[in-house]
């Protein structure tokens, strides 16, 4: 099991659904709770500044449905729904919920669903993840039931793709696919050899080739710097500039 905690948010438009999930929460010690929500628009406007591990999402909403909701997320973000209605159990399946909790339920059964989200993440960032080298010079990752064995200066980018990532190697025209999540990666790789760009993307600082306004070219891929993580690649940009 992880010992990382999972920090989450509460997203649900009535009040004292928010403050029982909120009770919940506040006692279980793995959860961090970021935000409560009364509404999905509420919330996508939080999880472009903070992203988060899991959301407690209602699903009947006005505007936008915790369903329709829930396909716009970022991909390192998971979900449990709790609702009132036991009709969209299978839709909300569907879209891949950890777990579904039907209203009301009590303590017990809200952390059977935390415990398996826990579980789920530390299955991510742990016994499927990669296995990291102490000098960082190679990683082992699990693609299609082997052990690969990486070497980092032969990665020009990462690519996540919601519970996978893509390993894009020189040489090699088609990426390595293996069970993990971006976030966890990005906490494992040296720092001076690799940043992240981009909600989907790491480069490999030694690989980039041309910086063009915004964007940042790759054995011709166009990655692009969004704004979250551009202060820092500017910092490593003028670090590394010299100007006559």
């Amino acid at each position: 099991m992880s010992n990382q905690k999972l920090t989450c948010v509460i997203v649900d438009d009535e009040p004292m659904a928010r403050s029982m999930v909120e009770a919940y929460v506040n006692k279980t010690p793995f959860l961090v709770l970021k935000k409560t929500c009364k509404n999905a628009i509420e919330a996508m406007e939080f999880l472009k500044e903070e992203p988060v591990d899991l959301l407690f999402l209602d699903i009947q909403m006005p505007d936008l449905t915790g369903i329709e909701f829930s396909k716009m997320l970022p991909k390192d973000t998971r979900v449990i729904f709790t609702t009132a209605f036991n009709q969209y159990a299978v839709e909300g399946f569907k879209v891949e919920a950890l777990d579904y909790l039907l209203k009301p339920f009590d303590y017990a059964e809200f952390l059977a669903a935390a415990d398996k989200a826990n579980k789920w993440f530390a299955l991510v960032r742990g016994n499927q993840q990669s296995l990291l080298s102490e000098e960082k010079e190679f990683l082992f990752v699990k693609s299609e039931y082997k052990q690969l064995r990486i070497k980092l200066a032969d990665v020009l980018y990462f690519e996540g793709l919601k519970d996978y990532i893509k390993i894009w190697l020189k040489d090699n025209p088609k990426p390595v696919l293996t069970l993990m999540s971006l976030k966890t990666l990005e906490d494992e790789l040296p720092a001076n050899k690799f940043m992240r760009v981009h909600r989907s993307f790491i480069v490999s600082l030694d690989n980039v080739d041309v910086i063009e306004r915004s964007q940042i070219l790759i054995n011709r891929q166009r990655i692009s710097v969004s704004e979250q993580y551009k202060p820092k690649f500017l910092e490593f940009i003028n670090k590394n500039s010299f100007n006559a």
